[in-house]
């Protein structure tokens, strides 16, 4: 099977694993690799350590056998090798086959041991069998012509290697079974706050509840998973928020949608016995429904837009706000004719980047507002001072009706919020919360405080 097959065939299997499966495996794998690996390399020192010792002990025989036995003609020198106690075996081999003693020598000679005897080639060792035993051997130079051969018994060597390659192959299995269970405890450690997101993401897929939360450990034990789970904690409580605020959304227009809906309908039944009525009556009736029908209707387009919670940003330009205000002011009071407003721009250009139609409508809210609790003539104040160094424009609004009480200042921009004092006015208290909505969707920033002296002050800050 081709390597591209292998892995199609691969790939579906990771897929199908869980991850705490796939990463015990891999860790189990890692540890396992380093174990057979630090055991394989101890297995090949042990035995050249071994094999050093044994070709040591060969060197110092052939040194003692040439020494005992100087020029001495092809031949055994000391054969009984073949018992474990007993000294080296050493034989000369000519270089010439033609000078063998007649009888077979005690240990076997290879050609390289010709060319070893005839100078030709340096030193080696060798692993031979003699007299049904292991041994080693060692070839070396011994006189002009001749070469010498020393063999040891191997068996404490081959026992030992084989003594640790079966304790070393045990701690190999030991080390791979200990792979496991680290593995095992490492991914069901590692994985906890992933499996307690999982948990919490589909109990809040069963419920539908976002109150849930995923227990995060004590400060000072952070890691790239605790991050992750608080930060899906945080967008839990985001979403929390919003669920919130939207079935309050929808509470607050239902109520506030109860009582014109309610004096619509029971206008267009009055209008429906329109021969009952009297031509007064009826153009009474006739205004009211209409008065009615522009208040539902303001009242359902300022939910479109407040539901939307974002506000558009391809229309952006530079907008003069001296400009603007004086404009917004006019348009105010055509709709408040009895209430006097007073404007003070500064002389030079106020520029800042938004959308005009938006800045419009936050200014008409804010005058409407304003206009709406001025009593008994007095003025609504209107001033944009310039920006200072490092801030920019200001405009405040002020008026000088009964002011915000300290209890209505926290929840003044509050959707369909209303204080005592205004809940015999006209309005549906959604258009300071659609004003602080633009603001803040052109990175400004209205606020509102009680003014010195009375009344109430609104302060929008780009």
């Amino acid at each position: 099977m081709s390597g591209v097959g292998r892995r199609r065939l691969g790939a579906p299997w990771r897929r199908r694993r869980p991850l705490r499966t796939r990463l015990a495996l891999a860790v189990t794998a890692a540890v396992a690799f380093v174990a057979v690996g630090v055991c394989a390399a101890a297995f090949l020192v042990v035995r050249s350590a071994l094999y050093e010792q044994l070709d040591l002990s060969l060197t110092q025989s052939a040194r003692l056998a040439a020494q005992r036995n100087p020029g001495a003609g092809p031949g055994t020198l000391a054969g009984e090798c073949r018992f474990l106690a007993a000294p080296a075996c050493a034989e000369v081999v000519a270089a010439d086959p033609a000078r063998d003693p007649d009888g077979p020598g005690l240990l076997p000679v290879a050609p390289a041991a010709r060319e070893v005897a005839g100078g030709r080639r340096a030193p080696y060792y060798t692993n031979i069998t003699v007299a049904g035993y292991p041994a080693r051997m060692l070839t070396t130079d011994y006189a002009k012509g001749r070469a010498l051969q020393v063999a040891l018994r191997a068996d404490t060597v081959e026992d030992g290697i084989e003594e640790a390659s079966r304790w070393l192959v045990v701690t190999a299995a030991a080390g791979v079974l200990l792979a496991a269970v680290l593995g095992y405890w490492v991914s069901r450690t590692g994985l906890a706050p992933v499996t307690r997101l999982t948990a919490t993401a589909e109990r809040i897929a069963a419920t539908r509840d976002p109150r849930h939360r995923i227990e995060l450990p004590p400060p000072g034990r952070e890691d790239e998973i605790t991050r992750l789970a608080g930060s899906f904690n945080t967008m839990l409580g985001e979403l929390e928020q919003s669920v919130t605020a939207q079935r309050r959304l929808v509470a607050d227009a239902s109520h506030e949608l109860r009582t014109p809906l309610t004096a619509l309908r029971t206008n267009a039944e009055l209008l429906a016995r329109a021969d009952r009525l009297t031509p007064g009556q009826r153009e009474r009736a006739s205004a009211a429904l209409g008065r009615q029908l522009r208040e539902v209707t303001g009242l359902v387009n300022d939910l479109i837009e407040l539901a939307r919670d974002e506000e558009p940003q391809p229309l952006v330009e530079q907008v003069r706000l001296g400009a603007l205000v004086e404009h917004c002011a006019q348009a105010a009071r055509t709709h408040w004719p009895d209430v006097p407003f007073r404007v003070r721009v500064p002389a030079g250009p106020v520029v800042v980047p938004g959308v005009p139609a938006r800045l419009s409508r936050l200014l008409g809210n804010l005058l409407d507002n304003a206009a709406k609790f001025s009593r008994g003539g007095l003025p609504v104040e209107v001033e944009l001072v310039a920006g200072l160094a490092g801030r920019g424009p200001e405009l405040t609004v002020r008026d000088h009706g009964p002011g915000i009480a300290e209890e209505d200042l926290p929840h003044v921009f509050d959707r369909f919020y209303r204080a005592g004092t205004a809940r015999a006015l006209p309005g549906s208290g959604l258009g300071l919360a659609m004003a602080r909505q633009i603001a803040r969707a052109h990175d400004a920033e209205l606020t509102a405080e009680a003014a010195p002296g009375g009344g109430a002050l609104f302060r929008l800050t780009f």
